[in-house]
């Protein structure tokens, strides 16, 4: 894993968006989501919720599994961080999930999924809202693909439809944030 640690910024929200790992950028510009990957969910926010990227910023909690770069893969993209990596950040996580107490959790790629619930596709998991407990809290889940151009699912069957339908989910819910304040 490569320094330094990005993070969303202190937001006090019931919204909590967990991603990956911070792209190979992100520390350069000191946030998260801030260069492909983000310009592409920010649209599905913008398009599917109305939220567009500043007021999302401004809103919703962001966070990782975890929160440095973990490289690139030999083979070229992004190292997907190991499981090592993931239990050295969990405290990370569990512990602003036990400060924030967020109403919704929006996991962001498989391996963020995973951290919440059992993940055998894709498919089985996003257009679905899912009640959880983790680190103490209940909580409802409703997972998303990853924006990342590398993978197709989002932009083919059954993806494209199973991505509209989280995206419903998310702005019905009664923490989403609407505009730049929350119904919360």
């Amino acid at each position: 894993m490569q320094r330094p640690v990005v993070t969303g910024g202190a937001v006090v929200s019931r919204v909590l968006l967990v991603g990956q790992a911070p792209g190979e950028r992100e520390p350069r510009l000191g946030r998260p989501f801030a260069w492909t990957a983000g310009r592409t969910l920010f649209q599905w926010f913008e398009s599917g919720c109305g939220l567009g990227e500043e007021d999302f910023r401004a809103a919703v909690y962001m966070a990782a599994v975890c929160r440095c770069f973990p490289g690139k893969k030999p083979t070229g993209g992004d190292r997907v961080p190991s499981k090592v990596e993931v239990a050295n950040c969990a405290n990370w996580l569990e512990t602003e999930v036990q400060i924030l107490r967020p109403k919704l959790i929006i996991p962001v790629g498989k391996l963020a999924i995973e951290q919440f619930v059992v993940c055998p596709s894709l498919s089985e998991v996003v257009g679905r809202q899912i009640r959880v407990r983790f680190a103490g809290q209940k909580t409802d889940v409703i997972p998303l693909p990853h924006p990342s151009g590398v993978s197709p699912w989002p932009r083919v069957e059954p993806g494209k439809t199973l991505l509209r339908e989280a995206m419903q989910l998310i702005s019905k819910h009664q923490a989403f944030p609407v505009g730049t304040g929350t119904r919360d």
